[in-house]
């Protein structure tokens, strides 16, 4: 079994809400199991059919915000890291920055692109038409630096204790956005009002995804 794994779902009949866990290689890019279930037990019992030396190798496991990985990963792999993997932490983050942009009434596929579309990749048009609509709203403007941010942070970060610092620094109080109290470890306010991530997706997350 490799030291680096992925878990992964995927719906096996469409609008029908039957998923089955795919078990990936991340280094070879291999597929190595389809567990045709979703359910942390069903998955735990097929691992666990591995010989114990096997996945005791396992060193890393990227895997989605599904609440019931960490459960699996913990039973199966017990000396694995937990990887949440950048792309679906983005597309949360772009999920509540165009939330944002919905309540305040700025519809159009055009505006949608302008702001999940990264600044680094907008034409000089596109970068005067962005802040025409970022000016529309502080607390828009606000999350759209946010989610920006937080892209920066995973191109920038080469180790996990640099990707930490900056987001550590970067999750403050910020003025224009409202706030919900402490009912989370941690408010993270990357891209949206709304976004509440418990410190363990950033805690556990490994340099490769910084």
């Amino acid at each position: 079994m490799p030291e680096r794994l992925s878990l992964d779902e995927f719906s096996r009949k469409k609008g029908k809400r039957k998923f089955a866990t795919v078990v990936s290689d991340i280094d070879k890019g291999s597929l190595l199991e389809v567990i045709d279930s979703h359910k942390s037990d069903d998955i735990i019992e097929v691992l666990q059919a591995q010989p114990q030396e096997m996945r005791e190798n396992v060193k890393e496991v990227s895997v989605d915000m599904w609440g019931g990985f960490p459960k699996v990963i913990k039973e199966v792999f017990p000396n694995a890291l937990i990887v949440i993997d950048r792309f679906h932490v983005m597309k949360l983050v772009n999920k509540s920055l165009n939330k944002i942009r919905l309540s305040l009434g700025l519809k159009g596929l055009k505006n949608r692109s302008l702001l999940l579309k990264n600044t680094c990749d907008l034409t000089e048009e596109e970068k005067s038409d962005s802040r025409e609509l970022l000016n529309k709203s502080p607390c828009l403007n606000i999350a759209y630096e946010l989610k920006e941010e937080l892209r920066n942070i995973y191109e920038t970060s080469t180790t996990i204790k640099m990707g930490l610092r900056k987001i550590k620094k970067a999750v403050r109080p910020r003025s224009g956005l409202p706030t919900q109290g402490t009912r989370t470890k941690r408010m993270v306010a990357f891209g949206s009002i709304d976004i509440w991530f418990n410190s363990r997706y950033f805690r556990k997350t490994s340099s490769r995804n910084l």
